[in-house]
């Protein structure tokens, strides 16, 4: 089928050469910066030096997929094509919305005659070999006109339609928020293991854990890699940002009454990893001092 994907960053740029190795679809690809339409133009896939350009360059109906990040480049992005774009045509936003924002897109695209997808995707930089993962929303006449591509871009049975407008974005997000708390349970694991009177090598213990063990994950084949490159994560700081979906879906846990413990303590985690000394800890030290007359120690003192 014909696709333009618009944003070609580390995924956007690998689901166009997936699209266009693996499936025989043509695909037009076209980026806010021209040197990244100039890259992948190398490698034989057809490019678009501005939104125009794309739209004028696709069959009708239309399927653009946008690979922008959350929020403003979003919405302007959206609005921008869908004033070139013409009734029936269809827009998918692949980026980690707000699924909210999604539910506003997919209204205000409607009154204008086009169709909307809000299509979760996960698989990060190694999509392209493996395949990602997609959890699509939105209009199901317009995810029957896309399935072709899905099918390309998806492992087997990795991409479903989950229902009307937000679904996708909806199910990524609680996706992501589950990826936090199993990030932290194995990063507090790992800890526990590098203070203790063992000299544990980690890279063995994580491939041993993935031998058969309750804990073995895709994840724990990552630390593995990470821990063969530097054994003791000296190169690495320990700062970890979060891009909004740790934070939507402890927001909805609240919404619905729903106690989200694991979710809510590893987001908070990422909080405290930003500070160099984290205030709160000092406050607690102070009261451990005034009620129990636990030591203290001063800036600087180990």
């Amino acid at each position: 089928m014909d696709i333009g994907i618009y944003g070609l960053g580390r995924m956007g740029a690998n689901m166009v050469r997936r699209l266009h190795q693996s499936g025989g679809h043509r695909v037009v690809a076209g980026n806010r910066s021209d040197g990244k339409v100039d890259e992948i133009a190398k490698e034989g896939i057809e490019g678009a030096y501005s939104m125009r350009e794309m739209v004028e360059k696709l069959e009708r109906p239309r399927a653009i997929w946008i690979m922008v990040p959350a929020g403003d480049a979003t919405d302007d992005a959206l609005k921008e094509f869908a004033d070139l774009m013409d009734e029936g045509d269809i827009l998918i936003d692949g980026g980690n919305s707000y699924f909210r924002d999604s539910v506003h897109h997919a209204k205000v695209l409607s009154e204008k005659g086009i169709r909307f997808l809000d299509a979760g995707t996960s698989g990060g930089v190694w999509g392209l070999e493996v395949g990602y993962c997609l959890m699509v929303g939105g209009d199901s006449s317009a995810f029957e006109v896309v399935e072709p591509a899905l099918e390309t871009l998806a492992p087997p049975n990795g991409y479903a339609y989950l229902g009307d407008a937000g679904a996708g974005h909806f199910t990524k997000m609680v996706h992501n928020g589950i990826e936090y708390g199993m990030m932290q349970a194995y990063a507090e694991g790992f800890e526990i293991l590098e203070k203790s009177r063992y000299d544990l090598d980690l890279r063995a213990v994580s491939s041993l854990w993935n031998q058969g063990s309750v804990v073995r994950s895709w994840l724990l084949e990552l630390a593995e890699s990470a821990f063969e490159k530097d054994a003791n994560l000296d190169q690495i700081r320990g700062y970890a940002d979060d891009s909004g979906e740790g934070r939507w879906t402890v927001i909805e846990a609240m919404r619905e009454d729903v106690p989200a413990n694991a979710i809510a303590g590893s987001l908070f985690a990422r909080f405290a990893s930003r500070q160099d000394e984290s205030f709160a800890m000092k406050v607690i030290a102070a009261l451990r001092n005034e009620f129990g007359g636990h030591a203290t120690k001063g800036v600087g003192e180990k």
